[in-house]
């Protein structure tokens, strides 16, 4: 029996919506918001105005460029949580509406466990291999650094968490001190690839188990750039790639340590990261360089499913339909989970 799943994904500042047949991607569409840059970050009623805007544009470009007609739809995938209440409350209401009137189930996705199955998104005559069970992902995004032990597409057991700021927030937090645009991780990592990381060196937290914390690595950062500004008031402007280069170096290492541990631990032979973090190009060269280190097999998410995106929440959609685990019309989303 064919299925074909309608994703809609409205966690953040990105609307998106995508058809997945079968478990092939037929399309995959995605409008951002740019009125958040100004602010240098998201202002959570702008970004929930803007999704009114483009819910149903971005869902018609999706049914359209898939080559099917709405009533061939089985189901309705939405992100449920965790995210901006007013960003998730969009795109929950447009799923049970459109599911209401063409008499269809909708079903509720958790947007990291639909980062972590991004590794599986698979388009029309893609045929690289997925990830093999159980595997260790590295999710990491801009509210979220997780190590998860996946043993099945739906089972998935989270090993170690942030207790305080995530490695995609560190990253634009320190672009915003140095002045760069937002979002500021993608900025870093380009101007990383023409400066010294080991030319300024910056807290290193010393968190218990398998845990993650990086706010005093941020404290750490801000002080540093708080005294030599005061010294020179041009270091920021000279310095500015041995700056990315250093700062990214220390966010992947706080990573990679932890990671590293959990692949000890463990002893899994399979090994992924995801999540918008998992873009950059350090960390997936880091990330492979640790797989041929231990004998592992290494994989990557395609880098345009890395950020937010519908393809990744219909993938859930796939999984979750062949068990009816569907949810009820009165379902409400969450900010947290």
């Amino acid at each position: 029996m064919s299925i074909t799943i309608l994703g809609i994904e409205s966690s953040c500042d990105d609307t998106s919506a995508a058809i997945i047949r079968d478990g092939k991607i037929l399309s995959n569409i995605i409008a951002g918001q740019a009125v958040h840059r100004k602010y240098g970050g998201v202002v959570p009623e702008l970004a929930s105005r803007a999704h009114q805007s483009n819910i149903v544009p971005v869902v018609d470009v999706a049914i359209k460029e898939a080559g099917i007609d709405k009533n061939d739809l089985d189901a309705i995938a939405f992100t449920q949580a965790p995210g901006l209440l007013g960003s998730l409350l969009v795109g929950t209401s447009f799923a049970k509406g459109m599911a209401i009137a063409l008499n269809i189930p909708i079903i509720a996705v958790n947007h990291l466990q639909a980062h972590v199955l991004a590794l599986f998104a698979r388009e029309q005559n893609d045929d690289t291999t997925p990830p093999g069970f159980p595997f260790l992902c590295l999710l990491v995004s801009g509210g979220h650094t997780q190590i998860i032990l996946v043993e099945k597409p739906l089972e998935m057991r989270v090993l170690g968490t942030t207790i305080d700021d995530a490695a995609g927030e560190a990253f634009d937090k320190c672009a915003k001190v140095m002045g760069l645009p937002y979002p500021g991780g993608p900025v870093i990592d380009k101007l990383a690839q023409h400066g010294n990381p080991d030319a300024f060196r910056f807290a290193k937290p010393k968190i218990p188990d398998l845990n993650y914390s990086y706010s005093g690595f941020k404290t750490s950062f801000l002080y540093f750039l708080r005294d030599r500004v005061h010294e020179n008031p041009g270091f920021i402007k000279e310095n500015r790639n041995d700056l990315a280069a250093s700062v990214q170096k220390i966010i992947i290492e706080i990573l990679m340590d932890k990671f590293v541990k959990a692949i000890q631990q463990t002893d899994i032979k399979n090994i992924g990261i995801a999540g918008g973090v998992s873009a950059n190009s350090e960390l997936r060269k880091t990330i492979v360089e640790t797989g041929k280190k231990y004998k592992l097999n290494t994989y990557l998410p395609k880098p345009k499913f890395t950020t937010d995106n519908a393809a990744m929440i219909a993938q859930v959609g796939y999984y979750k339909f062949p068990e009816k685990n569907f949810a009820p019309i009165t379902i409400e989303p969450k900010a947290r989970i």
